[in-house]
């Protein structure tokens, strides 16, 4: 096979002895950033056996032509919300309308564009409907549906009021008082109740909102929302159970707290303040910029009748502001993990991140190790992704053209493969 022609999306299976052969051009090693030419990387089933020299051909086994392309790991976008995609004003209230299901189904479809995107690993930090965000995930597992790997929240955590608390903006007889298992806490008892209950539901990594949020009908976007003692809690009852902590933060107070208590990861990051940068980079504190969203939501404020009157001034406030905030912290040495947030801005076009990250000063090859090896390790899975390497999972994708030249080039991937199977290809 040889990547040429039209795209065509397909899935390929070997027999159960043969490995397939793919003969790359260049092959980008994301681990020491360098990149080399003519090469073979052997994948026996889901896994990278060996890279070789040249480009070698065994009898029985299958050979994909990549020698006109730019091979590189499938990319992790650690931020996403398979489950939903903004569509205001309707997304405010549609969910009223759906059923599990339907937030299922639709997640597959955001899924496969997802997956064929090139981004063969997601993140998904908060759902709308956890058991169809589950379901979905242990259903790409299975082989059942075409998917990026997802390592899920499931409900984001918060506190009465807060971003992620579910009851904002309804009418007063529909609030109630959710608690811990609807992921609302008040207290460092119900944080460890929360923190337990998505240890039963199923949840991979936790996910909080520390402080106000752009989009949620609340009015304060950057507000701190939880206490130190909250913080600790929580860190505390996540280490127990050996989840990773992504939280969201948009003010330095919030952020500041939360950076203090441990936490693994701060997504937007929008007000971060230069001694909180030093504090991540010597913590090792991951930021997730995700500069796509901000600018999405920055686009939407402008229009008339596209956001809630709450929430149209802290978009056109926030928004611009994270780019800025992004190469600040590139140069102050924050250690950068690449995500999106979409979701928020439609799924599929994950990569155009790429440029904003480049177009504040990160070089591409940079970028490109935020969305690989650097992702991996956030994701504590740095052994199996991340990599073209053996024993790591055949999970590859390829350009025709160079983007450590043109960092564009990864809005248009033309071959992925996961987990050894072929998704999408240029095919004669």
């Amino acid at each position: 096979m040889k990547l040429a022609g039209p795209i065509l999306s397909v899935f390929i299976t070997c027999s159960a002895h043969a490995a397939t052969r793919l003969h790359v051009g260049q092959l980008i090693d994301v681990a020491s950033g360098e990149v080399s030419s003519d090469k073979t990387v052997v994948i026996v089933g889901n896994r990278i056996a060996a890279i070789e020299d040249g480009f070698v051909i065994r009898e029985g086994d299958e050979t994909i032509d990549l020698s006109n392309a730019t091979v590189m790991p499938g990319l992790i976008d650690t931020h996403v919300h398979l489950d939903h995609e903004l569509d205001p004003p309707m997304s405010y209230s549609e969910s009223y309308y759906m059923n599990s299901a339907d937030f299922a189904l639709r997640a597959t479809t955001y899924a496969r564009r997802t997956l064929e995107a090139g981004f063969t690993t997601v993140r998904d930090l908060g759902a709308r409907d956890k058991d169809a965000l589950f379901a979905l995930r242990d259903a790409i597992n299975k082989g059942i549906v075409p998917g990026p790997r997802i390592f899920a929240a499931g409900k984001s955590i918060a506190t009465t009021g807060g971003h992620a608390d579910p009851s904002n903006g309804l009418r007063e007889n529909l609030r109630g008082d959710p608690g811990p298992k609807e992921g609302v806490i008040n207290g460092p008892e119900e944080a460890y109740k929360a923190i337990r209950q998505r240890y039963k539901d199923g949840s991979d990594v936790i996910k909080l909102t520390v402080t106000g949020g752009v989009l949620s009908l609340a009015k304060s976007g950057d507000n701190p929302q939880f206490t130190s003692e909250e913080l600790d809690a929580v860190v505390a009852a996540a280490k127990d159970y050996n989840f990773v902590v992504a939280v969201h933060a948009h003010g330095a107070e919030g952020m500041r707290r939360a950076v203090e208590a441990g936490v693994d990861s701060v997504e937007h990051g929008t007000y971060m303040t230069p001694d909180i940068m030093a504090m991540m980079k010597a913590r090792g504190t991951a930021y997730v910029p995700t500069i796509l969203a901000g600018k999405w939501v920055a686009k939407l404020a402008e229009q008339d009748g596209k956001l809630p009157d709450v929430v149209r001034p802290k978009a056109a406030a926030v928004g611009p502001l994270i780019q800025g905030t992004f190469k600040q912290a590139w140069q102050a040495g924050v250690p950068i993990v690449f995500g999106t947030d979409s979701g928020v801005s439609p799924h599929g076009k994950n990569a155009l991140e790429f440029g904003y990250m480049v177009e504040a000063g990160m070089p591409p090859m940079e970028a490109i190790r935020a969305a690989t090896v650097n992702a991996a390790t956030l994701l504590r899975a740095s052994d199996e992704l991340g990599q073209i390497a053996p024993g790591f999972y055949a999970d590859i994708v390829a350009v025709i053209g160079d983007p450590l030249v043109d960092i564009t080039e990864l809005e248009h991937i033309d071959f992925v493969m996961k987990d050894g199977i072929v998704i999408k290809t240029h095919a004669e």
